[in-house]
């Protein structure tokens, strides 16, 4: 497969989502030189300032897209785009013009493969089952010309992945992982935990969060080190689970 087609979109809801759940697999394309964009549809303003805070509640959106831009520069993350929807109320934003964004960003990017979260959300969160439902309408979208006609040509994406339906902590405490169902791309991402790491305290408003589920447990390194993926839509992998999100596109 050429490698000017090697293109990676994530579209998730919150500033700390790209880092919680996949941020190894990110650092581990990116080093391989795959292009890595991501599009951010909240900013994350009604999340935790801290513990203590560290900054004022008004204040928490700006903080937070700073966190997210060190985490991005961390992982290699080429492209940023923040749509700054309300957060914790992204459901109520107007269809046409969040699926225009998305379509927008899907025409110019042209990725083989988007990322986003699985159609509950991971955790039932309001906001991920909404940006995988807005996601999947503007994958669809992209590929047909009478929509959004002014974004350019349409795209076709290859391949669908959704957030796994295990959560991402647990997923490398578990033996019999590679069986459940669901996990159809699986990644050992221990060479890349230690920016996965650092992309996690970037997040330091969200900091209680991180370390309940990662650094306050005594197997910490397990819980880096392992990430998986499901297929949501597309050409589906010879094997499951698979290895490399671009098995089998080329």
């Amino acid at each position: 497969m050429s490698q000017v087609n090697r293109t990676i979109l994530l579209s998730f809801a919150h500033p700390d989502d790209e880092s919680f759940f996949i941020a190894g697999t990110i650092r581990k394309y990116a080093d391989a030189g795959v292009r890595m964009a991501l599009v951010s549809a909240t900013s994350g303003e009604a999340g935790s300032p801290g513990d203590p805070p560290l900054c004022a509640r008004e204040d928490l959106g700006r903080v937070r897209e700073a966190e997210l831009r060190a985490a991005v520069e961390i992982l290699g993350i080429d492209e940023l785009e923040l749509l700054r929807y309300a957060d914790r109320g992204l459901a109520s934003a107007p269809p046409d013009e969040i699926r225009g964004k998305l379509v927008a960003a899907i025409r110019r990017l042209r990725p083989l493969v988007v990322i986003t979260f699985d159609p509950n959300g991971v955790n039932n969160h309001p906001d991920h089952v909404a940006c995988g439902r807005f996601t999947m309408d503007a994958v669809n979208a992209a590929a047909d010309a009478r929509w959004h006609p002014e974004h350019g040509a349409p795209h076709q994406v290859a391949r669908v992945l959704w957030t796994a339906p295990v959560r991402p902590y647990s997923m490398g405490l578990m033996d019999d992982l590679a069986s459940h169902p669901g996990i159809d791309y699986l990644f050992d991402v221990r060479p890349w935990s230690k920016p996965k790491a650092a992309a996690l305290l970037a997040h330091a408003t969200q900091r209680k969060s991180v370390n309940r589920h990662f650094f306050d447990n005594p197997d910490c390194d397990r819980r880096l080190g392992v990430e998986a993926l499901r297929l949501a839509w597309g050409q589906a992998a010879e094997r499951r689970p698979a290895g490399d999100v671009f098995e089998g596109l080329d």
